[in-house]
């Protein structure tokens, strides 16, 4: 009798540069992707000291003003209801708890190349069919939409993709959108768009939510990138298709269980409106400063090139053709530049850099591009035998 594989989730090339690197103590980092973090303290006079450290009480899928103010924030106010909307831990879980319960083995995912990889792992856990729409450098990065059209096939199950995308920052526009709508409702696939860079839009507005455009629409997102509020992990998935929701609850039952209280309402005072359009706009603001000064050190540099992201806090720049950027990324973070960035084979692109403009002014961006221009200076000049 054959045995079947068994399948796991393995680790991806992203994550294993992070988890052997973590102990290098870089003094400079090149490649932050979220905006400045708050305090703790910046919230304390909105807490209740008496407040149980015990779930909600209220509600197993979140907070209910929380779940309004996402609603809010994407967009979906009068579209779809609070009872279109999951709390979870990061937008991470959301994407988790839609692939985990709607993909199963042999059936056929389509993802974007380069993208946030967490679709490819858990899919090649699942023994799903993978299939990637190359996004081209030489088109600035824009998702083809004829080739993703021939890559959706009838008994095609999910699309999965980032908006703004992750790592190049290209923008989808609503047209975009809405023909990409159609080529999933063409086979009936579910259509996922992860939004977490979603507020962070340098060229053309915010492209509107899936979950309101498509009957098998999911959006996910979080209070991690544009708010800076990583630490919470407290994201969403909102959806107008209560089967899914109320799957993606049981999942979520055997794995977080129920949101973390804390992050839960931290995340609620940080959405409230007039505090989410105050600190937005300084995300907005100081991401547009780093974004401004990092454009015109590129361009000041003879052995880089990139397409500007036209949104979010990152990017992907291209290194000279014999450059490998894994052995470029640890030459950066030994001494004597102690700088820390991200290298592009985390997305299957061994010749780029990941660079990230987030953080704001605490993150002395300058300090790190020095180091950085030096360390590119160095490797260029000819090494003596």
């Amino acid at each position: 009798m054959k045995r079947r594989a068994c399948l796991k989730v393995k680790i991806h090339t992203l994550f294993q540069y992070l988890l052997e690197t973590t102990e290098a103590a870089p003094e400079a980092i090149v490649g932050f992707s979220l905006s400045g973090s708050p305090r703790l303290g910046d919230y304390l006079d909105d807490l209740d000291p008496n407040l149980s450290l015990d779930w909600n009480g209220r509600d197993f899928r979140g907070l209910p003003e929380l779940r309004d103010h996402v609603l809010a924030q994407a967009g979906l106010t009068g579209i779809c209801t609070p009872a279109d909307v999951l709390i979870t831990a990061g937008a991470a879980e959301a994407n988790y708890l839609a692939i985990m319960q709607l993909l199963q083995p042999g059936e056929r995912i389509v993802i974007e190349a380069p993208g946030w990889p967490q679709a490819e792992v858990l899919a090649k856990a699942k023994g799903a069919e993978i299939v990637k729409v190359a996004r081209s450098e030489v088109e600035g990065w824009r998702l083809p939409l004829d080739r993703l059209a021939a890559a959706v096939t009838p008994g095609t199950r999910m699309i999965f993709l980032t908006n703004p995308n992750n790592p190049t920052g290209d923008l989808m526009s609503a047209a975009d959108l809405a023909e990409v709508v159609a080529i999933a409702e063409r086979v009936g696939a579910w259509l996922l768009v992860d939004e977490v860079y979603a507020g962070l839009e340098w060229q053309g507005p915010r492209a509107p939510s899936v979950a309101g455009l498509y009957a098998r629409g999911i959006t996910t997102g979080s209070v991690s990138k544009a708010l800076g509020l990583q630490g919470l992990r407290t994201g969403w998935m909102i959806s107008p298709d209560a089967a899914l929701l109320r799957d993606a609850l049981v999942l979520r039952e055997n794995s977080s269980e129920i949101m973390n209280i804390m992050g839960e309402v931290i995340a609620e005072i940080a959405m409230r409106p007039a505090r989410y359009h105050a600190a937005l706009q300084r995300a907005r603001s100081e991401g547009a400063a780093n974004l401004a000064q990092m454009n015109a050190w590129i361009t000041a540099q003879p052995h880089l090139s990139w397409s500007a992201p036209k949104a979010g806090l990152i990017g992907l720049a291209r290194l000279p053709a014999f450059v490998d950027s894994d052995a470029f990324a640890r030459f950066l973070l030994a001494a004597p530049y102690r700088t820390f960035l991200l290298p592009g084979s985390a997305y299957d692109l061994p010749h780029h850099i990941r660079l990230g403009v987030g953080g704001g002014a605490a993150v002395r961006l300058q300090d790190g591009l020095d180091r950085l221009s030096q360390a590119l200076d160095d490797w260029h000049r000819p090494r003596k035998t």
